[in-house]
């Protein structure tokens, strides 16, 4: 089963108030999982690499044999992909977490980059966690 994966990380200040947005759909277009979280003082970077790893830990709890996760995050879509290095003390500690994740994952993945526009729901989501400052993992209503 290949589920597709939106990621999303804010932070108002930039460091700032972060949040973190992931929506996950299955092969026929549906949503199975929305979820937000507020993590605290962040960069808007480190909250992109937060959003991804806790997209790996959901995925992980699923019986999906592919991931595809799509993020409008240029820099960090490149950096996991090898095409830029990790030089950021912090994001290099994420990057390492998720190599950990996906070198035993049950599934195969993959990331892409795509406008913000076609994440805008996982923005939705990733501001949805600051403004609220909790963890929300219920279905919301997408505009």
């Amino acid at each position: 089963m290949t589920l597709t994966a939106y990621t999303d990380g804010a932070s108002r200040g930039n460091p700032g108030e972060g949040g973190i947005g992931i929506m996950m759909k299955d092969g026929s277009g549906n949503v199975v999982a929305s979820f937000s979280d507020y993590v605290g003082r962040t960069t808007n970077n480190q909250a992109e690499y937060l959003a991804l790893l806790a997209c790996l830990r959901l995925a992980l709890e699923t019986k999906c044999t592919r991931l595809v996760v799509y993020s409008d995050s240029e820099l960090m879509v490149r950096q996991v992909q090898g095409t830029y290095k990790v030089k950021d003390a912090d994001l290099k500690s994420y990057f390492t977490k998720i190599q950990k994740i996906l070198g035993s994952a049950p599934f195969t993945f993959e990331i892409k980059h795509i406008t913000r526009e076609e994440n805008r729901h996982a923005d939705e989501l990733a501001n949805r966690g600051i403004n609220l400052r909790r963890r929300v993992n219920d279905p919301i209503e997408l505009n």
